[in-house]
């Protein structure tokens, strides 16, 4: 095979990029927008040693489960991957994709029991991030790198967004553009305004400097924005695409806002980490809490808390909680929220998780339960032996990447923790991505 080349295939998979999959020559070739069960004509643009890439050219014959997208971005954006495909076989290959992982990358015999779909596929968002630009026409445009680059896709919304961040993103381009305001260039480093994150109330804008004018843009989103509870200005200097760094001034409105989990309050800063899906969110918390079998005299520990989540509803149910997390201001909020909620049995550290868990054993704790939340990038091998020394009877480990997850229960395997049950919770409907639930228990010898 060489580029450009034009070939036909049959898809047999989809990766986990949710691209679709054949094989020829011996090859695996990747094709964006093509659908297992479906033969396709596509031109080879990429042949790497490891992988080959290719564009859909003609569809031959469709799978009957292949739909018009509804977004006129699709394909322009870099945010949805299935817009293309029913929901019903979304769920069916992120499934297909969960217990390929274990069993291909864990060598586990385990198989996730089932994947909870979302109530909507829609609007379910509650954090929103826009970058900003500016169009060759020189007017302030807000919107979503392209895939795997860092061009700006102009959008006017977003399906999986709340219509409420889409009202705070024009109002800020209709100031930009009144007051004449920059946008931040990433390969100059030039220019100011380079995005705004939106979440439940409140509007974030990110700037590589204090830029002008501020006084208007209070009074142009106060009036635009009903459900506005707070602005905030961070001023993020750095370099590269790190959205949120810098330092934080409230312009208008509280530092803070709050929201309600599982019944009970939380209040979320700009960096504290929150579920963007909350009725699913709900819906993995409390599968946790099952998957968990708590009992009134458990000590439980929380690495990768946040702002206490998972925690403080296991509070509930237990003697203790210990949480540890490595950003300080979400550290800040757990203990802010088990003041809320009057929890007294629940205590958070700011510690790296391999730092926490390490202080945790030397002190000779040995909690009933651990929950792990980690990053995509999943845990370090540091934490997974410490956690297996600490010999807790349960562990339940919540993971949004299948791969790592399946990398790391294969380590806890090693050391004498079976993962024995397991669910997928589609957390972002019509992306690649899937969260998934797993419990492990303690072989006795």
């Amino acid at each position: 095979m060489n580029k450009n080349d034009i070939i036909t295939v049959y898809i047999d998979g989809c990766s986990s990029e949710g691209l679709g999959v054949a094989h020829y020559e011996g090859r695996a070739v990747f094709i964006k927008g093509a659908l297992p069960s479906e033969l396709c004509r596509v031109k080879i643009t990429k042949v790497g040693s490891s992988a080959v890439y290719a564009r859909l050219e003609e569809l031959i014959e469709a799978s009957p489960h292949r739909i018009a997208p509804d977004c006129p971005y699709y394909n322009r954006c870099g945010g949805c991957d299935f817009r293309h495909v029913s929901y019903e076989e979304e769920l069916n290959l992120k499934l297909i994709r969960v217990n390929d992982a274990f069993s291909r990358i864990g060598g586990l015999d385990l198989k996730a029991e089932a994947i909870l779909g979302s109530a909507s596929a829609l609007r379910y968002r509650n954090k929103a991030i826009f970058a900003v630009s500016r169009d060759k026409d020189g007017k302030a445009v807000t919107g979503f790198f392209r895939s795997r680059s860092h061009e700006v896709t102009a959008v006017d919304y977003c399906l999986l967004q709340d219509e409420a961040a889409e009202t705070a993103a024009r109002a800020l381009r209709e100031w930009m553009d009144e007051f004449s305001v920059s946008a931040y260039d990433e390969s100059s480093g030039k220019g100011l305004i380079r995005h705004i994150f939106y979440r439940e109330g409140m509007a974030c804008i990110v700037s590589a400097g204090k830029p002008p004018h501020l006084r208007e843009l209070i009074s142009k989103m106060v009036k635009s924005c009903p459900g506005l509870s707070s602005i905030i200005l961070n001023i993020n200097k750095t370099r590269g695409n790190t959205v949120l760094a810098g330092s934080f001034e409230t312009l208008w409105g509280s530092d803070t806002v709050e929201t309600l989990i599982c019944g009970l309050r939380f209040r979320l800063s700009p960096l504290s980490f929150c579920q963007i899906n909350k009725p699913q969110a709900e819906r993995l918390y409390q599968l946790a809490i099952e998957y968990a079998n708590l009992e009134k005299g458990n000590t439980v520990l929380d690495l990768y808390c946040g702002a206490g989540a998972i925690g403080l509803i296991a509070s509930r149910h237990v003697k203790r909680v210990i949480g540890a997390e490595i950003v300080e201001p979400a550290i800040e909020d757990a203990r802010v929220n088990a003041g809320l909620n009057g929890i007294s049995n629940a205590d958070f550290i700011c510690a790296d998780a391999s730092q926490a868990a390490a202080k945790f054993k030397a002190e000779g704790l040995r909690p009933d339960v651990i929950f792990l939340d980690p990053p995509r990038k999943g845990l370090d091998p540091e934490v997974i032996s410490s956690c297996a020394e600490m010999s807790p009877e349960r562990i339940v480990y919540v993971s949004c990447d299948p791969a790592t997850l399946a990398r790391d229960l294969k380590q806890f395997n090693e050391l004498g923790y079976k993962a024995v049950k397991a669910c997928a919770v589609d957390m972002f409907p019509r992306t690649s991505h899937v969260e998934c639930l797993v419990l492990m228990s303690r072989v006795k010898d």
